[in-house]
């Protein structure tokens, strides 16, 4: 087989990435491990910072989005039993966010590629990438568990596959450097039949830590609260998680959670982490496969998207134009926005969260942390900015 540019990886990097070469008449294949059931089928949550809703407009890939999705003009804050609403679309000029979750993302994308003929080859396995330091680089794979090997030729091969996946393995460990920060905490997350409790996401430091509240559809709730993340699921009933959810989120002025049947719950851990460099040879990174967010500042897909924006616009002059200028500088033009939203996902993450190794002084800084917000237009307009996208910067 051959192709101009190899994606490793069906995620939201691989896809978008793939659509935007397609606009750019570049031929690509993307090669996943997994199945599309199981791609399609892998419930995630998802924040879309406002220039990324705008990007599927544009291509064509936001009517299902627009039906389905929930558009946010701000976020509450709360602490101390009262809350903040921030108005993120007054604090930054109109712009707002896309509540709508990343698999149904998955599956706009997969479908659309597909009907544009694309090649997205499931189920493979084995897959390695090779010879990425030549002009001539390839993926080896197979299908399904027993095919044959078989090769994939092409100019350029992007790993888009993952924290665990082989692009980021296939750059020497001597060549990359790596930066790894995991949290005390992990998140547990809930799905419930629950009517509509808030209008907007609730991020609230209260209580015993840490709980977020969000809205899947006006009968579906999603919800996050802190837990320890080596915790076994068993050891929380339905009942001891509403508890604490109201515990967390309970206000002075009588407001209630609506509760509902829980039908999905399970424990993540959090971390940050970043490779660097992102490229190396003829391998691109892009997406979990060099960066990880912890949840809180919603940036992990939006940061994947930024990545293949650059990208593609690279790729496209080098092949229209035949300059490299863009390819060679792209690991220094992402890492930039990626360590804006690094830091912006710490901050958020660490506000918001009790921290048992942290000092009752510190615990207050980040109380303090959150009062500024509520009294400071330029703390608050800086949050805003950040969560509903900064302007690329290349």
């Amino acid at each position: 087989m051959r192709t101009q540019v190899g994606i490793v990886g069906c995620g939201p990097a691989g896809l978008f990435l793939a659509h935007l070469l397609h606009r750019a008449g570049i031929e690509s294949v993307i090669l996943e491990s997994r199945s599309r059931a199981d791609v399609e089928g892998t419930i995630r949550a998802g924040v879309l910072e406002h220039w990324v809703v705008e990007l599927m407009h544009q291509m064509g890939l936001g009517e299902r989005m627009k039906r389905e999705g929930h558009f946010h003009t701000g976020i509450t804050l709360q602490w101390n039993r009262q809350r903040l609403h921030l108005d993120m679309e007054e604090l930054t000029n109109g712009k707002k966010v896309t509540v709508y979750a990343q698999h149904e993302v998955l599956k706009d994308l997969i479908a659309a590629r597909l009907a544009d003929g694309g090649e997205i080859l499931f189920s493979v396995s084995g897959t390695a990438i090779r010879d990425v330091d030549t002009d001539r680089p390839f993926i080896t794979f197979r299908r399904g568990a027993e095919g044959a090997e078989e090769r994939l030729d092409c100019d350029y091969v992007i790993g888009a596959d993952g924290f665990h996946g082989p692009g980021r393995q296939a750059i020497p460990a001597s060549q990359r450097t790596e930066y790894q920060k995991i949290y005390p905490f992990g998140w547990l997350g809930i799905l419930a039949r629950a009517p509509l409790s808030w209008h907007e996401l609730i991020y609230a430091n209260q209580g015993e830590g840490f709980a977020l509240l969000s809205t899947r559809s006006p009968e579906i709730q999603r919800m996050y609260i802190q837990c320890d993340p080596k915790d076994d699921i068993a050891n929380w009933s339905d009942r001891r998680i509403w508890d604490q959810l109201h515990a967390r989120l309970a206000t002075e002025d009588g407001w209630q959670l609506q509760e509902g049947e829980i039908f999905q719950k399970g424990i993540i851990p959090l971390r940050s982490f970043v490779c660097e460099p992102m490229q190396y040879g003829r391998l691109f990174l892009a997406g979990d496969a060099a960066h990880i967010v912890p949840p809180t500042g919603a940036k992990g897909l939006n940061l994947a998207v930024a990545d293949v924006l650059v990208l593609s616009r690279a790729l496209e002059e080098k092949y229209r134009r035949n300059s490299s200028e863009k390819l060679e500088r792209y690991s220094a033009t992402v890492l930039r926005r990626i360590w804006k939203g690094e830091r912006f996902s710490w901050y958020m993450t660490t506000m918001l969260h009790r921290n048992e190794g942290e000092t009752p002084f510190e615990q207050r800084i980040h109380l303090a942390d959150l009062d500024f917000v509520r009294t400071s237009r330029a703390a608050a307009t800086a949050l805003a900015e950040n969560y509903v996208g900064l302007p690329f910067d290349e």
